[in-house]
């Protein structure tokens, strides 16, 4: 029995389908946005063209639910968009190659920890001291 209280997505079959190292992972536990900026964010990782694994809560959306057109679901069929995860699992994934994260500080070691790269879009917070820590102070950069 687990820890949560969440109801636990069947994310970690779908990632067993997947390449390694083939899935970004997107999540940001309290990052909050408009409407506008989720559909314009959804496409831009449909425009990817990479698989990716999108963690959005039912709070996500400020003040309305969070809801991507039927053309969107459509283009991403290959994708997964779920309510929640076990992050450490899904992070520790083979096929997980990338993070995109609001750079919270868990988040920040937990993918340090499973050395996952991460692609930090930091809201408030600590999220800017841990992305310019992450960035330019560790030497953690991609290289």
């Amino acid at each position: 029995m687990g820890y949560s209280l969440w109801k636990e997505e069947e994310c970690l079959e779908w990632l067993n389908t997947k390449a390694p190292n083939s899935v970004v992972y997107v999540n940001g536990s309290i990052a909050v946005m408009t409407p506008e900026r989720l559909l314009e964010f959804g496409w831009g990782l449909a425009n990817s063209k990479l698989p990716f694994f999108w963690v959005i809560r039912p709070d996500l959306v400020i003040g309305e639910s969070a809801i991507l057109p039927p053309e969107f679901v459509a283009e991403t069929k290959e994708s997964l968009i779920a309510g929640w995860c076990p992050q450490e699992q899904v992070l520790n994934h083979p096929s997980v190659g990338g993070f995109l994260t609001h750079s919270g500080w868990n988040s920040t070691v937990e993918s340090l920890t499973a050395g996952v790269p991460m692609l930090c879009w930091p809201f408030f917070a600590d999220q800017q001291m841990d992305c310019r820590y992450t960035c330019n102070e560790w030497g953690i950069d991609g290289d």
